[in-house]
């Protein structure tokens, strides 16, 4: 494959996303397309603000605003935090966009006129108090299978099941908090999820081994539990309107009832997976002159041999990981393909859309072994969270400790403690010393001088081995073995240095002091490029120290120790990590809240 597309789990819009999110999903898909791209791989890292469904309508009523003017707010206000925090995004989309309202429409004719779709009369919660039907997110009530307090009308955030707004036990209005409510008749439109199981299961079975257990193990678990069709229309006044009434009959000669169907729209979880496609629509869109791209500048990155090259990789939380491994793709494969007369299936006539190859699903990151909450002021969110450090204090800590095979706790002893040891004393100290010795004591330049010996011989094989290990960690998107094996590099440097003494070797060998110097300013160079991924915005001043550009060519092991030319200068970058002090963690704690 010679291209990647990544996408990173689209984040609601309905307020500041705390750190557990970025760990999730933004942060380690951001790594990963640095990565790439510093290999030379020509990669497009999409991702948007899913703007549809309750929680919009809701947090724009608590807010006082229309929820169109909410959502342009909230989507700047994101995508400015995001840029803050170095994610770099080729393009940063609205599922509200109008591609994606054409996409969603565009898949859903197709999949009622290929009998993937069909309307059925349904109980829906209606609240008395409310006078309006409820949409699942706009009831909350206990779960049944596992007693979760605050389980939503659509999923139970504690166990992950799918469920519908009548299983619920004790249910409530999210609006007005009533428990007036009642169960009336409501007509909706099905997406026949039953229809795709056996195409689902080789998918999931091919699988297995290749994406993280979490994944797999979640998907078989939707699987084995049978799948249940799922609605796609709901109640709603904001979201992609049903346009039933354009649609063409179906494989046995039926029309949807554009009447019954009139003021609905589809289901978020509908249209928001299909944002991906629309956000690289946008892209090419907004690259395009006068603003209209050809559908070959984003189709190829998505559908038919163009995008054959194209190696597909989703991130997101393990909440997600059901709707990507089950929702999407029955939209993708109803899209794509269709069923012969024996229940076999075959691709329709038309170019396929790309299922993701590679899903990285990861655990969540917790608050001292409890939840982020804003109710509660429990915990730190991006905005805030730059009020008190630089990015990639946070960047790194995040990465390094990604809930990759089981949660994750942050607790701000444990963040202390870390960014101290592993930015300001490892990788911070050794840039510093050795470019504030090179100006002392060799006039700020590179030298030339002096032959390589035992030590350098011995560092060279070992830093070809860690940036093995590294590169093979970030091509598996391993985030917290990449970091350890980045953090290793730092810490050869520091051990090369202490051996090679070289301001004690200057008083009598100024030969052997070069050597030392000159090997320790490559690694300056190799370490601005091998942490830029992670760190990027320090990568940058230690990159401009040494006169280096980054993210460049990935460094190899014949080019690790020899990307700086003789002659050059240098000079040390003002204080890159300044330690992070007990008095401000006592402070953090009290405000932010700290150990129960």
């Amino acid at each position: 494959m010679t291209r990647v597309l990544i996408t990173s789990a689209l984040p609601y819009i309905n307020g500041v996303k705390h750190l557990g999110n970025l760990a999730g999903s933004m942060m380690p898909a951001d790594v990963f397309a640095r990565y790439k791209r510093a290999r030379g791989v020509e990669t497009l890292y999409i991702c948007a603000t899913d703007e549809h469904g309750t929680p919009a309508e809701l947090a724009a009523a608590a807010a006082g605003q229309d929820v169109a003017t909410f959502c342009a707010e909230q989507h700047k206000i994101q995508h400015d935090l995001g840029r803050r925090y170095g994610l770099s995004w080729d393009h940063f989309g609205r599922s509200s966009s109008p591609q994606n309202r054409a996409l969603t429409q565009r898949f859903a004719q197709t999949l009622w006129e290929r009998g993937f779709m069909e309307e059925r009369v349904t109980q829906q919660v209606y609240s008395l108090a409310d006078k309006r039907f409820l949409p699942d997110r706009y009831v909350v009530g206990t779960c049944p299978h596992c007693a979760y307090d605050a389980a939503r009308g659509d999923q139970c955030d504690n166990c992950t099941r799918q469920l519908d707004p009548v299983d619920l036990i004790s249910p409530r209005s999210s609006v007005s908090g009533s428990t007036e409510i009642e169960i009336r008749d409501a007509k909706h439109l099905f997406l026949k999820q039953t229809a795709f199981a056996p195409r689902l299961q080789d998918i999931i079975n091919a699988k297995k081994g290749e994406w993280p257990v979490l994944v797999t193990s979640i998907a078989q678990k939707w699987l084995d539990e049978g799948l249940q069709d799922r609605g796609i229309t709901r109640d709603l006044e904001w979201g992609v309107p049903v346009n039933a009434a354009d649609w063409g009959p179906n494989p046995q000669g039926v029309r949807p009832d554009a009447k019954g169907l009139e003021g609905k729209v589809f289901y978020v979880w509908f249209d928001a997976p299909i944002e991906y496609i629309a956000a690289t629509w946008e892209w090419a869109d907004a690259r395009a002159p006068g603003g209209k791209a050809a559908d070959s500048d984003w189709e190829s990155w998505w559908r038919g041999p163009e995008s054959s090259d194209v190696t597909y990789v989703e991130f997101m939380g393990k909440d997600n990981v059901p709707f990507h491994t089950v929702g999407f793709p029955c939209t993708l494969i109803g899209v794509n393909e269709t069923q012969n007369a024996d229940g076999t299936w075959r691709l329709a006539d038309n170019a396929p859309w790309k299922l993701v190859d590679t899903l990285k699903g990861f655990n969540w990151l917790d608050y001292y072994g409890g939840r982020f909450s804003t109710t509660h002021k429990r915990g730190i969110f991006m905005d805030t969270a730059l009020d008190l450090l630089p990015a990639d204090y946070w960047r790194w800590w995040l990465t390094a400790n990604t809930p990759e095979s089981s949660d994750a706790t942050f607790t701000w002893e444990q963040f202390q403690a870390q960014v101290n040891a592993d930015l300001a004393d490892v990788l911070g100290n050794f840039v510093n010393r050795i470019l504030k010795f090179t100006e002392t004591r060799f006039e700020g330049v590179v030298p030339g001088e002096g032959e390589d010996g035992p030590l350098e011989i011995k560092l060279a094989a070992d830093v070809a081995e860690k940036l093995a290990e590294l590169t093979a960690m970030l091509d598996a998107a391993e985030m917290r073995k990449a970091c350890q094996a980045v953090r290793q590099l730092w810490v050869l440097g520091n051990q090369y240095l202490t051996e090679a003494a070289p301001w004690t070797a200057v008083k009598t060998d100024r030969d052997r002091a070069a050597v030392a110097v000159r090997t320790g300013l490559n690694l300056v160079a190799l370490f601005a490029k091998v942490s830029e991924p992670f760190i990027p915005f320090a990568a940058q001043a230690i990159a401009d120290g040494v006169g280096e550009s980054i993210p460049g060519i990935w460094p190899t092991a014949d080019t690790a120790l020899n990307l700086l030319p003789a002659g050059r200068p240098v000079k040390a970058p003002e204080v890159l990590f300044r330690k992070v002090e007990d008095a401000q963690v006592a402070e953090w704690a009290e405000r932010f809240g700290g150990a129960a």
